[in-house]
């Protein structure tokens, strides 16, 4: 109830916000075919601009179906086949996250960074904060291919390397997620990475293994040890919640007597940057060509097609 009745509010305040723009570029062209303003005439142009685009967002946000897509995403990305480069593969992904979260508004917190052991990354955990993060990053969940002239061989050879990214949405408390204690296992161990002193200095950092289903989650970001559990179940329970529903969507397409990916441990997407640039979606044939762009967080095509393409097989 407490979601829908957000759900609810933030449609009204979008409408609202719409509204107002509109008014605000009739009230600035009059004033611009009164005066003969070019430079009131221009900003009238630009918020009908901006208008447009958010229109376009939230007719992306109408093919978003899922019960939680409303929600904040959790991202975790694991470096795969590929040794360093693999690592470094796991870090460029984080960033092109991160970057494509800043554009849209979102906050980034991490919750536990494993460095690699030469560069880049073994593996992150982080949330993206803001409306829909869930709904719009799910689309990146699976297996990610890099194709380069690696930067850690001295003969300058082509290489590839491999990454997964999983995205689960970050649970509300009201919806409650039967764990047994007798079910888990607890571990402690000491924080790595940034934190000054306190690093490496007490047992604050948090792994919990979920015996039943294999889940393991940790957080080392907070500086006390009850804090990080706190946030390892959290991390927990939305992953249950995320593996029900998964189940249930593979049921019910059994049922309808169609396959459905619920492992998501296929490669969606490859990056090649050598011999040509080009990045392409495997699941919709969708394609860019400005590798560099879809680095630096340009990813709103690829969701959009994705989100697509779902629609029209659920329909």
């Amino acid at each position: 109830m407490l979601r829908e009745k957000r759900g609810v509010e933030r449609s009204l305040s979008f409408l609202g916000e719409l509204s107002t723009s509109v008014s605000d570029a009739e009230v600035l062209l009059e004033l611009a075919e009164e005066a003969g303003d070019a430079a009131t005439r221009l900003e009238a142009a630009e918020k009908l601009a901006r208008t447009e685009r958010e229109l376009e967002g939230a007719e992306l946000r109408q093919l978003l179906g899922g019960d939680h897509d409303a929600a904040n995403a959790i991202l975790s990305i694991n470096a795969g086949a590929g040794g360093t480069d693999a690592a470094d593969w796991a870090q460029m992904l984080f960033r092109m996250y991160t970057r494509w979260a800043e554009m849209h508004g979102y906050a980034v917190e991490i919750f536990d960074e494993q460095p690699g052991d030469e560069a880049g990354l073994r593996s992150v955990t982080a949330t993206i904060k803001g409306d829909y993060a869930y709904g719009y990053l799910r689309v990146e969940q699976g297996v990610h291919r890099l194709v380069r002239i690696s930067p850690f061989d001295s003969q300058h050879r082509r290489h590839t390397a491999f990454a997964s990214v999983t995205v689960f949405p970050e649970i509300d408390d009201e919806i409650e997620v039967e764990i047994d204690e007798k079910d888990l296992r607890v571990d402690t161990y000491r924080s790595g990475g940034a934190g000054g002193q306190h690093v490496n200095k007490t047992d604050s950092a948090v792994r919990i293994t979920h015996r039943p289903s294999g889940i393991v989650v940790q957080c080392q970001n907070e500086r006390s040890q009850t804090a990080n559990r706190a946030t390892a179940m959290a991390m927990l329970r939305s992953k249950l919640i995320e593996r029900q529903e998964a189940e249930r969507q593979a049921e019910i397409a059994k049922e309808r007597g169609e396959t459905l990916d619920v492992n998501f441990g296929s490669q969606i997407r490859s990056y090649v940057l050598h011999p040509y640039t080009m990045v392409k979606d495997h699941r919709t044939d969708f394609e860019v060509g400005n590798a560099s762009g879809v680095l630096d967080g340009d990813l709103d095509g690829f969701v959009r097609s994705w989100l697509e393409s779902n629609a029209k097989s659920r329909a």
